[in-house]
């Protein structure tokens, strides 16, 4: 099997992280969204051609870093990992204008 296992990881990393995640990315704007799937596809495919099948650990990698940086800011300002409440005090924290 070539590229193929780390495609099939991508889609579903891509499917389930715009799936389940959306929700707390509702005014990040849409060139930071594009950006981070760009790096994280074009780090994986560039990283199979030079290491192979090792490119598998660059994504997971990524998600844990990303997780554990997550849970521990939200633990830091006082909002819920999984749910991100208090959803007021989460729009003001990431900047957000709360919806009227």
């Amino acid at each position: 099997m070539g590229i193929e296992l780390e495609l099939y990881v991508l889609i579903g990393l891509i499917t389930l992280g715009a799936s389940i995640f959306a929700v707390f990315e509702v005014e990040t704007p849409r060139w930071r969204k594009v950006l981070k799937w760009l790096i994280l596809v074009g780090g994986t495919v560039g990283l199979y051609y030079a290491v192979g099948h090792l490119a598998l650990v660059f994504p997971l990698a990524m998600a844990a870093l990303g997780s554990a940086v997550h849970v521990v800011w939200c633990r830091k300002h006082g909002i819920n990992p999984l749910y991100a409440t208090p959803r007021r005090r989460y729009y003001e924290l990431r900047g957000w204008n709360w919806p009227e």
